[in-house]
């Protein structure tokens, strides 16, 4: 692996840390966005063009929007 793919890696695993440590749902959700775009990053850095194009449209895209849609439809539920 190159260096750029490295430091891919150490971030993704930095944010799925951090990603478990926010107490924001809101801010949660944003780190698993990028977190979707780095792996979407590192599929096109192993040559898998596919599987990098799905990962940032289903990953990054379709399931941030549903996250934020449960959390929206939670919050107004509660309040």
């Amino acid at each position: 692996m190159n260096t750029f793919s490295m430091i891919i890696l150490g971030l993704m695993i930095a944010g799925s840390i951090a990603v478990s440590y926010v107490k924001n749902l809101m801010s949660a959700v944003i780190v698993f966005m990028i977190y979707s775009l780095m792996m979407a990053v590192l599929w096109e850095q192993l040559n898998a063009p596919d599987l990098a194009i799905t990962e940032a449209a289903v990953g990054a895209g379709i399931t941030t929007v549903l996250f934020v849609l449960a959390i929206r439809s939670v919050r107004r539920k509660t309040s």
